[in-house]
C-alpha cells in the first residue's frame, strides 16, 4: 500500500484541485491511503477534506489543534501512515502528482529506497529569494557531513524501513531536509521544472525561510560554534599584538597614546562581534532548552 501525506495549512482553494488531479493517477498506484493533515488552517480547508473523505474513503483527516508547522505535519503523517510505501507532497500542485507512478515503479525496483524530487529552475520565484535559497545550499553542505541537494523539493516516496529510521530521530526542532540526508539509504533523484502553486498564497515568507535556514544549520552542525571560537581567537591575538605594538610607539617615538576615532570603531565592532557570537550560543542554548522539554511536536484535535 501506498500511504500519500498532504499536509495543508489554509488551502481550501488549492485542496479540491489537487485531488483532481491526484484522482487521475490513483489507479495506476493500486492499493494507497491518503492522509490529508491540517495544520491549524483558519480558513474551510477542513470542512473541503470532509468533502473529498465522503467521496472517498481511503482519505484519513488529522486535523491539529492549532498551527505547528509543516514539520510537524509530516511527522505526523508519517506516524500514522500505515503502507509500505510512504509519499510527503504538497497540496499546491508544486509537487506534480503525475511523478507518482514512476516514483513507485523506481521503489518496487529493489535498486533504491527512496525517490527525491528537485527542481531543475526556480521560475517564478522572486530572484532575491532564489539567491539566497542557492547560498543557503552551498553554505549548509560546507558545513554538514551529508549533502543537501539543491532545489530539493520534500517531496520524495519512501520505503518504509527509511520511514522508521526517520521516526526514530525524537529531536522536537526538526529538518527534513537534513533528516532525509542524515538517515542515509540509497536515494534517486527526479529533476523537473519548477510549477507555480495552483491557488492560495505561499506560506513562506523570506523571514520564514531565513529561521527555517537558521533551524538547519543550528540542527545539524556546530559549526557555528566553532567559528566563533576562532574568530574570538584570532581576535584577541591581534588585540594583544596592537597593545604592543602602541606600547612600543609610545616609549620609543614619545607619541602620546591618541586616536578616539579609531578607539569608538574598534569598541563598536568588538562590541559587535561579541553580541553576534553570543546570539549564536543563544540559539544553540534555545534548542536545547526547547528538546529538554519534551513537548509533543503537534496535537491532534481531530481524527477521521
Amino acid at each position: 500500500m501506498l500511504s500519500i501525506i498532504v499536509p495543508c495549512y489554509n488551502e481550501e482553494a488549492a485542496l479540491p484541485l489537487y485531488y483532481a488531479e491526484l484522482e487521475k493517477y490513483l489507479p495506476q498506484v493500486g492499493e494507497y491511503e491518503l492522509i490529508l493533515v491540517d495544520d491549524g488552517s483558519a480558513d474551510k480547508t477542513v470542512e473541503k477534506a470532509k468533502e473529498l473523505k465522503a467521496k472517498d474513503e481511503h482519505i484519513v483527516i488529522l486535523s491539529f489543534s492549532r498551527n505547528f508547522g509543516k514539520e510537524a505535519a509530516m511527522l505526523a503523517g508519517m506516524t500514522e501512515a500505515k503502507g509500505d510505501y510512504v509519499v510527503i507532497m504538497d497540496a499546491d500542485l508544486q509537487d506534480p502528482p503525475k511523478l507518482l507512478p514512476e516514483m513507485l515503479q523506481i521503489v518496487q525496483s529493489g535498486e533504491y529506497d527512496s525517490v527525491a524530487t528537485y527542481r531543475v529552475d526556480r521560475k517564478g520565484e522572486p530572484p532575491i529569494r532564489s539567491f539566497f535559497a542557492r547560498r543557503f545550499y552551498k553554505l549548509i553542505n560546507k558545513m554538514i557531513d551529508v549533502e543537501i541537494v539543491d532545489g530539493a523539493r520534500d517531496y520524495r516516496m519512501m520505503k518504509r524501513a527509511m520511514v522508521e529510521a526517520i521516526l526514530s530521530m525524537k529531536e522536537v526542532n526538526r529538518f527534513s531536509k537534513g533528516i532525509f540526508a542524515w538517515v542515509g539509504f540509497r536515494t534517486k533523484y527526479l529533476e523537473y521544472e519548477n510549477v507555480e502553486r495552483v491557488a492560495g498564497e505561499t506560506k513562506w515568507s523570506f523571514w520564514k525561510l531565513f529561521g527555517y535556514a537558521i533551524e538547519g544549520i543550528v540542527g545539524f552542525t556546530t559549526a557555528p560554534l566553532r567559528i566563533a571560537t576562532i574568530t574570538g581567537t584570532l581576535i584577541s591575538g591581534f588585540g594583544f599584538l596592537y597593545m604592543i605594538y602602541i606600547a612600543l610607539k609610545a616609549l620609543i617615538f614619545g607619541d602620546p597614546v591618541a586616536g578616539f576615532p579609531s578607539l569608538i570603531v574598534i569598541i563598536t565592532l568588538l562590541g559587535g562581534i561579541q553580541l553576534l557570537v553570543l546570539g549564536v550560543i543563544g540559539e544553540y542554548l534555545a534548542k536545547t532548552y526547547v528538546e529538554t522539554k519534551r513537548r509533543p511536536s503537534y496535537i491532534i484535535k481531530e481524527r477521521l
